[in-house]
């Protein structure tokens, strides 16, 4: 038993700026699997990181967090969840520190975030394993992390130029209701929801739902 223990001090990769007795408590959010498993493997080697909790959407995040109360939460940017990740991302900095990971480009969606939770940490999804690993350490100082692409993009995108309840109409177009389908779920009359969506049209451009659905969902603003 103490040669095999004796083992795996030895194959665990050492810290590089905390102490060993220091062990960062991780909270993984991803909605792929695969992602998440592979991020598993890749912390599992580090001495003084440990992954206390897995999610795959934003109820299994709340539940984590008063279970197991980790120290930083790592969470996909596009994770889904019933409510926006701004209003996800203020929840979860109240227990811990957070670091989102966003793929691609910075958006409107992102400048949202990164303006309302300035004590969120941000880093690109195409970064290397190592880039994550040193910001958890550097998060368990109390530093920020900021990719410094995305933090410019981000602060640049723009704002949604959609209101809450013109969000809230269109995604339900999205998902193929009409408009008195919508008027129904919302509890507002017809003519609301057709004012509501002439208002989307106006902004995005659009001629028809269809596209103004298209173009909200390429500029992030749903």
């Amino acid at each position: 038993m103490e040669q095999s223990s004796a083992r795996t001090a030895i194959m665990c990769r050492p810290p590089h700026s905390i102490g060993v007795s220091t062990v960062i408590r991780v909270l993984l959010a991803h909605h792929g699997r695969l992602v998440r498993g592979a991020l598993v493997s890749a912390l599992v080697d580090e001495c003084d990181i440990e992954v206390v909790a897995e999610a795959a959407d934003g109820d299994e995040v709340l539940a984590a967090l008063m279970a197991e109360k980790p120290d930083v939460a790592v969470v996909d940017f596009d994770l889904p969840a019933a409510v926006p990740m701004s209003d996800l991302c203020a929840e979860m900095l109240s227990h811990c520190h957070v670091m989102l990971i966003a793929q691609g480009l910075a958006d409107s969606r992102h400048a949202e975030v990164v303006t309302s939770n300035p004590d969120a940490s941000l880093i690109s999804a195409d970064s290397p394993i190592t880039t994550l690993v040193e910001g958890l350490r550097r998060m368990s100082r109390g530093q920020l992390v900021r990719d410094p692409v995305l933090a410019r993009a981000a602060v640049t995108a723009g704002t949604n130029p959609l209101t809450s309840r013109e969000k809230e109409v269109l995604k339900l177009a999205e998902h193929g209701l009409t408009t008195r389908d919508i008027a129904a779920r919302l509890f507002l009359s017809h003519g609301t929801v057709r004012n509501h969506l002439a208002r989307v049209l106006a902004k995005s451009g659009a001629r028809t739902r269809i596209e103004a659905i298209r173009i909200a969902q390429q500029s992030g603003w749903i």
